[in-house]
């Protein structure tokens, strides 16, 4: 599996959000992994990539929060228990790839 954070150049959380992700991944005994990081910069790059804001969580490059809004290079905003934030929470992430990978799973046979 290929896990990957994307991001705009300069994102105030594409650092953080790679850690987080590494945190969850870990945790949800798909770790130790470090996810690789893609900056976004072009709307050519964000259409091609179905990408809908900075910061991205991607697995096998799907989306683990999919939206319907169009492709751009853009800050990207989660609902969390306190707000909207610029990241999900950790239990929400780890509950992203719970899903993604039992989806996985489930096509792979």
């Amino acid at each position: 599996m290929e896990f990957e954070v994307r991001a705009i150049p300069g994102c105030p959380h594409g650092a953080s959000a790679r850690v987080l992700f590494a945190d969850a991944l870990t945790l949800e005994g798909l770790g130790p992994a470090a996810p690789a990081v893609r900056e976004i910069d072009t709307d050519e790059d964000a259409a091609a990539l179905r990408f809908h804001g900075s910061p991205t969580f991607t697995i096998d490059g799907k989306d683990l929060f999919p939206v319907d809004t169009e492709p751009a290079v853009t800050c990207r905003v989660y609902a969390t228990p306190d707000g909207l934030a610029g990241q999900p929470g950790l239990e929400t992430l780890r509950g992203a790839i719970r899903a993604a990978v039992a989806g996985s799973a489930g096509s792979a046979g």
